[in-house]
């Protein structure tokens, strides 16, 4: 099946370039390996998951977060977006195809794309048997399969024996049913403190193991960051925001917790890491009600103990990982002409981070966020626009 462009991954990314490339008028194909679109928001979120960051800087492409929305959009609000955004601009994405490989023709100086049909039996609107190979020709490749395609949980020896549940943060919904039970959460990014925020409410005797140094920001300060941001120097701005949040939060490495020796923005931007924005976790922890452990996990022993690297041994009854996820692109993805990293994230220097070479792009592989790949996703419209009027 041929066409002029191939769109692998059918999340945000992907939506906001399928709606790009219409508005130009350029075909393309989308392909997507789940049931819908934007299956992270659909289905594999907590249930209180809020945008931590405004509706201004979370909109796809072309179309504004309506004004009755609230600055901070819950999940089924930035679904129901989603979907309006779909209906809009008439994406169709082809669903339960599941890329296996893409290389470059060098012949035909086209991409092929070999893709599995999976459970097609669920959805009439797929043609093909289960199982089935197809392949998809495009002179042109675009990676928008995201940062978030694939859950990490780290290897922790004799996890086999533990006798309670154990699951990574995206199989969980909210913290009904974990009354009264003893809940280890492992990593401290916006998810992992969400979700101990969460349990603690609903009754659970939650830990947190804190691994890493972290900075905590509140909503009131990102937007003050934000503003701020365009009238000083990056290096100053770092500084206020660490105070102030000090101003805010008080001393927090008696709870277990450090800062890091950089600044938020710093952080950021040299290594992707996004500051927490505090939901009312840190109450919680100065409160007691959520105990901070700052020891990694050595090993797990028979029924539900577990070994920390500082030697204590503590019982839970479930473990949740929140260790975040990593890209798919390099396991499918051959001939990237040094786009990617071994990360599956793109190395090329901004501004021209999104675009490789040979008609291969990627769309929100650069840690930047939903705000990221709104511009790359444009970006990569125009230079393909702007390439096939030469032709």
């Amino acid at each position: 099946m041929e066409t002029t462009v191939i769109i692998v991954g059918a999340g945000p990314s992907g939506l906001s370039t399928a709606a790009c490339l219409s508005k130009a008028s350029i075909p393309y194909k989308l392909l997507e390996r789940e049931d819908c679109s934007a299956s992270l928001w659909r289905k594999y979120a907590y249930d209180r998951l809020c945008l931590h960051l405004p509706k201004k800087s979370s909109e796809l492409a072309f179309m504004e977060i309506p004004d009755p929305f609230p600055n901070y959009l819950t999940k089924k609000m930035f679904v129901e977006y989603i979907d309006s955004y779909i209906s809009k601009f008439g994406i169709e994405p082809m669903f339960w195809r599941n890329v296996e490989g893409a290389e470059l023709d060098r012949e035909l100086k086209k991409w092929k794309v070999r893709v599995r049909v999976r459970n097609n039996n669920k959805n009439k609107s797929i043609n093909g048997e289960e199982g089935e190979m197809e392949e998809y020709v495009g002179r042109y490749l675009v990676v928008a399969t995201g940062e978030t395609a694939e859950a990490y949980m780290p290897e922790v020896e004799g996890m086999e024996k533990f006798g309670g549940g154990v699951m990574h943060s995206k199989m969980y919904k909210s913290g009904k049913g974990y009354e009264g039970k003893k809940v280890l959460v492992v990593g401290s990014g916006n998810s992992g403190m969400e979700i101990a925020y969460d349990l603690v409410n609903h009754s659970a005797a939650t830990s947190l193991l804190v691994r890493s140094p972290i900075h905590i920001l509140t909503r009131r300060l990102i937007n003050l960051q934000v503003f701020l941001g365009k009238y000083l120097p990056l290096g100053f701005l770092d500084s206020l925001m660490v105070f102030l949040s000090k101003m805010v939060f008080g001393d927090l490495t008696k709870y277990g917790m450090k800062r890091p020796n950089k600044g938020p923005i710093y952080m950021k931007r040299h290594h992707g890491k996004f500051p927490i924005i505090d939901a009312g976790t840190c109450n919680k922890i100065k409160s007691g009600e959520i105990q901070v452990i700052s020891s990694e996990i050595a090993k797990v022993e028979s029924k539900k103990n577990v070994i920390f690297k500082d030697g204590k041994m503590v019982s839970f009854d479930d473990i949740i990982f929140c260790t975040g996820f990593t890209s798919s692109a390099n396991s499918w993805l051959k001939d990237d002409g040094s786009l990617l990293n071994d990360d599956g994230l793109s190395k090329v220097n901004q501004p021209n981070h999104w675009k490789g070479s040979n008609g291969l792009y990627c769309v929100g592989l650069s840690k930047r966020g939903l705000f990221g790949s709104k511009f790359e996703a444009q970006e990569v419209a125009k230079d393909i626009a702007a390439q096939l009027q030469c032709i």
